[in-house]
């Protein structure tokens, strides 16, 4: 039986760990949300336990395997990317693999704000952790006053806020 919410309430947290392949509807846009607040978290250790010990990525022109450069590939993207707040959206699902669109903001240490855009495919293994990670991802210079993103970080996308807008 499920638990019973007020109408309007978010739904009660699910663990990462419990959305598992084949994915539904409902835990597709639940694994996406939970990859979100993580990567909003900027934990290193914490968004790395979501992939395999021998994940394989892409991300833009870089090639990592493993949980260890993983880690290391975060460390350094934190470093650099200050401010960071990302949104995502699921794009489409199907049995162990999910595409998203999403859209980052951040600085740079001179104080120039960049709105990364992006489109991810993301694959699973039977344990829900993802194996494999292909991410395009371009970078458009804005200004302070174009930010859409503006809640405290480092912390989860607040429930009210609306994620990506429509593209432009």
């Amino acid at each position: 039986m499920k638990p019973k919410t007020e109408p309007g309430a978010p739904a009660p947290a699910r663990s990462p760990r419990q959305l598992l392949p084949p994915f539904t509807p409902e835990t597709a846009l639940a694994k996406v949300r939970a990859a979100e607040d993580a990567w909003n978290s900027r934990d290193p250790e914490r968004v790395a336990m979501a992939y395999s010990s021998d994940s394989e990525w892409r991300n833009r022109d870089t090639f990592i395997r493993g949980r260890d450069e993983i880690r290391a590939f975060l460390h350094g993207k934190w470093d650099r990317e200050l401010g960071y707040r990302l949104a995502k959206a699921l794009w489409g699902f199907r049995e162990n693999r999910i595409a998203v669109r999403f859209q980052y903001e951040w600085r740079d240490t001179q104080g120039q704000w960049t709105r990364s855009y992006g489109n991810e495919l993301w694959e699973f293994d039977e344990a829900g952790l993802m194996r494999r990670r292909e991410a395009s991802i371009n970078d458009v210079p804005i200004a302070e006053s174009e930010r859409r993103f503006r809640w405290p970080a480092p912390g989860p996308r607040p429930e009210t806020h609306a994620g990506i807008p429509d593209v432009r």
